[in-house]
């Protein structure tokens, strides 16, 4: 017996949350028994009375073939480049201000490009993020004196996928197939930084390998 009236759509609602949930957390619904006794609480709530186990279990086996379904659509990337992870890095936000951005000049005489060192400044509307090697933390925070401080992150990795063309900048979803490799993962980004053939991740160093074997999928040989 399936949902009627009113029923449906609440299920499916919290079918969704239920599914996102668990998607966020690297499970999959393949118990939709166990599924339903968790929705239960939920759906009774929200429509306000008794629904039967075996109707939400009918449901949530509806849904997951409809994502099955949708997930079949979704485009496969694999595109040709490789992936560089650089460690020892850091991360600092910082309020935006006129003062602020008369010294950003000088923050890129800090790094030496030429031996591969890190930087990334992402100007927001309110916000400034600087992302760098952890060697220049003490003058960089000398050199953010008197400005407002956000937040300092440490022990940060940036993992950069290097594509071989610009196909990667011309193909619609590339990012978002990315970030839901890694949300699947349950990781964590604290930046996103994309360039025409670089699509680069700053994330903890706790993740780095986890998130470096989510990604290898997209970049062929």
């Amino acid at each position: 017996m399936f949902l009627h009236g009113n029923y449906q759509p609440s299920c499916k609602k919290a079918c969704r949350r239920k599914l996102v949930f668990a998607g966020s957390n690297g499970q999959r619904i393949d118990q939709p028994r166990l599924s339903a006794e968790q929705l239960k609480p939920e759906i009774e709530q929200e429509l306000g009375k008794k629904v039967k186990e075996s109707a939400i279990v009918m449901a949530l086996r509806r849904y997951e073939e409809e994502l099955q379904g949708y997930d079949k659509k979704i485009k496969r990337f694999s595109f040709k480049g490789e992936i560089i992870m650089r460690t020892n890095i850091i991360d600092f936000n910082v309020v935006k201000s006129n003062n602020l951005l008369n010294k950003i000049k000088n923050i890129y005489n800090l790094v030496d490009f030429e031996k591969g060192d890190t930087l990334n400044i992402i100007l927001g509307s309110n916000e400034v993020s600087i992302v760098t090697n952890e060697k220049y933390k003490e003058k960089l925070i000398d050199f953010l004196k008197g400005e407002k401080m956000l937040s300092k992150e440490f022990d940060l990795v940036a993992l950069t996928i290097i594509f071989d063309s610009k196909d990667f900048f011309d193909t619609p979803g590339v990012i978002f197939s990315a970030i839901r490799k890694l949300a699947w993962e349950q990781i964590n980004l604290f930046e996103i930084i994309s360039t025409m053939t670089e699509l680069t991740f700053i994330l903890s160093k706790k993740d780095s390998i986890k998130a470096y074997n989510a990604l290898q999928g997209m970049v062929g040989k």
